[in-house]
């Protein structure tokens, strides 16, 4: 079980999915629209297109128990965001926008029954960006949710493609955080072995591909100020970025195209769900002790129980401790100024 951190901690990594979906009303007879229907006792099967997607507990929509796990855990706040194949970004536009209404209004929900404890990642349905850019501006000046959760593609075009730069620019704009889910990752006809290996070898690669993207993309730059979250500790973009930041010196084609590879990634922000203490300072020297959050996949298989007790054990300062535990996932949600908690004062030792 994972062991408290110390108070104030946050879990930036976390999903929740509805007990229900309502009815398709689209214009789709084939259309993959999710339904949940009755499984074993505080379950229920997450239907897609007539077969079970995933089987999931009352953890997935029950506030009451994720705060019951939240106190044993010693968490604080969880940062609540759509189980990721419910981004559904290969629906028709008009669909994806119905389906992001649905998720945005639940969250909404979840977070007003608890709003110490929790706060709110939304969807978009980014297949349109023009109806993402209007989704995201419900989501947050309407529902006053902290941010949107994204999918790593969409249908296989990256997040960093010019054409997704006017979304992050709303985001920017608005304040609003981003954080970002592998999705039907890239590689999975060579992996070899069951089904669950996507989650397991699949997720880093299609994550790292997708944070070079941003970078190589120049988002960071034409849309300033956006506060972008990679999940899974950035994938593979750690072991990645030497190579970018060597071609970025040798080649001048990508040295006029983008800023400087190291210093853009280092101002994104990681969870260090990567299930290695190890690992967990190798992320701090390579994006920096202001970047990283505990992220733990609650309530999902794969989650890592120990996510809230790797602060504790790192080599580091109380201070920069601090930081790991809530300070960044304050600065990230836009939080930082109300609490005092700014990347200066909390560089402080």
């Amino acid at each position: 079980m994972m062991m408290s951190c110390g108070c104030g901690s946050i879990d930036a990594h976390t999903h929740f999915v509805p007990e229900h979906f309502p009815g398709y009303r689209g214009k789709r007879a084939d259309a993959p629209w999710p339904s949940t229907i009755p499984a074993q006792a505080c379950h229920r099967h997450v239907m897609v297109s007539g077969s079970i997607y995933r089987t999931i507990s009352d953890h997935c929509w029950s506030p009451t128990r994720r705060m019951a796990d939240m106190d044993n855990q010693g968490t604080a706040r969880q940062v609540l965001s759509p189980m990721p194949e419910l981004l559904a970004y290969w629906l028709d536009a008009d669909d994806g926008a119905a389906l992001s209404r649905f998720l945005n209004e639940t969250v909404a929900g979840l977070v007003a029954q608890a709003p110490q404890r929790f706060s709110g990642l939304g969807s978009v349905p980014l297949q349109d960006v023009d109806r993402a850019i209007f989704e995201l501006d419900y989501m947050r000046n309407e529902l006053g949710l902290s941010g949107v959760e994204l999918g790593s593609n969409v249908d296989g075009k990256p997040l960093g493609h010019p054409d997704f730069v006017p979304f992050f620019q709303a985001a920017a704009h608005w304040g609003a955080a981003v954080f970002v889910h592998p999705l039907r990752p890239a590689g999975l006809e060579r992996v070899v072995g069951p089904a669950l290996l996507e989650q397991v070898v699949a997720f880093p690669g299609e994550l790292g591909l997708c944070a070079a993207s941003l970078i190589t993309g120049d988002v960071l730059e034409k849309a300033p100020g956006v506060r972008i979250a990679f999940s899974h500790g950035g994938g593979t973009l750690a072991s990645i970025l030497p190579r970018l930041q060597h071609g970025w010196r040798t080649f001048h084609a990508l040295r006029n195209s983008c800023v400087e590879p190291a210093i853009a990634a280092r101002k994104m922000f990681y969870d260090m769900l990567v299930y290695d203490d190890a690992t967990i300072t190798r992320l701090l020297d390579m994006f920096g002790d202001t970047q990283l959050m505990i992220g733990s996949d609650y309530p999902f298989s794969i989650m890592d129980f120990d996510a809230g007790a790797r602060p504790s054990r790192l080599r580091v300062t109380e201070a920069v401790r601090r930081q790991l535990v809530e300070g960044n996932a304050r600065r990230w949600l836009g939080e930082a100024a109300q609490h005092g908690l700014e990347a200066g004062a909390l560089n402080e030792s």
